[in-house]
């Protein structure tokens, strides 16, 4: 999937939109293109996207919502995106009329909430809202991926069918993970954390990860990504400590500012060989420490992703040199 342009496949099936409205300010030519628009796909075959356009501007948010309910054999349609809602506004009523049109959905199995470019709005910026109710709503779905992290709230949930979760955001509120480390989710394999910088309403402390270190509630994982994080190097550190890394086959510490003193925490800490994956990519490390780093998984097995910057030199003064994630406004 794409980080920043709008996804045009979403787990293996081409992302379809709804045939916009003719604009009543638009020219003849294009309502008439809008008229001419090429059959829908049956609704099992594509990933459906929900979304609006913030000019021209033919329908609100409800009513384009009401409209797929209403074209589209909603009880055959199994993954679905949620693109740009009325602009300006948070998600809530997103929220409220996904998880109210739960029974016409009975087969969603994945969800991608937010999908929205930064041309229609900056990751930072899109204002999200209490999505428990999404957890809640959809019992059996197994991917949920949300972009956006402001005004973001979760609670603690369980949730039986999910096997892959991603928050996306350049600042994860601290409440999320919190909820995510007390929450329970027997069959995930996936959790990927953007967590931000404070600036974004990245929050998070890496106490707030305790539960998800410890791998309380996450008996099937085998990917962890604690991502695009400031304090990436006291994540590593704790990660060198944490029970739940000898169940991983993949640890993604990648798009944030880990430096010498991260990797020097990962090299001393607990054995990593059994790892497929470890993805590194996005650092600061100095070329000395990398090179440590790729010598002492040379042989393991272990696929070593760690391209990113470097370090200032000794000459160099350290205070301006800045380190920053990948992701953040």
């Amino acid at each position: 999937m794409s980080r920043y342009a709008r996804e045009e496949r979403f787990v293996g099936l081409p992302v379809v939109e709804l045939p916009a409205l003719p604009n009543p300010k638009g020219t003849r030519a294009d309502n008439a293109a809008a008229r001419q628009a090429k059959p829908l796909p049956a609704a099992a075959d594509a990933a459906w996207r929900l979304r609006i356009d913030s000019y021209p501007r033919t329908e609100k948010f409800a009513e384009h919502v009401a409209r797929f309910l209403d074209t589209v054999d909603t009880a055959q349609v199994s993954a679905l995106l949620v693109g740009m809602w009325e602009p300006g506004e948070d998600s809530k009523e997103a929220v409220r009329l996904l998880a109210g049109a739960a029974e016409r959905l009975p087969g969603l199995r994945h969800l991608f909430f937010g999908d929205i470019t930064s041309e229609e709005n900056e990751i930072s910026w899109i204002l999200q809202c209490d999505l428990t109710p999404l957890f809640d709503a959809f019992p059996r779905l197994e991917t949920l991926i949300v972009k956006g992290g402001q005004d973001a709230v979760l609670h603690p949930v369980r949730h039986v069918s999910l096997r892959h979760l991603e928050f996306r955001t350049g600042g994860l509120p601290g409440n999320v993970v919190r909820a995510l480390s007390a929450s329970t989710f027997p069959a995930l394999e996936t959790l990927d954390l953007w967590l931000g910088v404070e600036d974004y309403g990245g929050t998070a402390t890496v106490r707030d990860m305790d539960g998800i270190l410890r791998g309380t509630g996450l008996p099937a994982l085998t990917r962890l990504g604690l991502m695009n994080s400031e304090i990436q190097d006291e994540i590593a550190a704790a990660v060198a400590a944490a029970p739940i890394v000898s169940r991983l086959s993949e640890l993604d510490l990648s798009m944030g500012t880990l430096g010498n003193e991260g990797a020097e925490a990962l090299l001393t800490g607990q054995p990593l060989g059994h790892l497929r994956t470890l993805d590194l990519s996005h650092h600061f490390m100095s070329e000395a420490m990398r090179k440590r780093v790729e010598a002492a998984f040379s042989g393991t097995g272990v696929t070593l992703v760690a391209y990113g910057e470097q370090e200032p030199d000794e000459d160099e003064d350290e205070d301006e040199f800045w380190r920053y994630v990948e992701v953040s406004e």
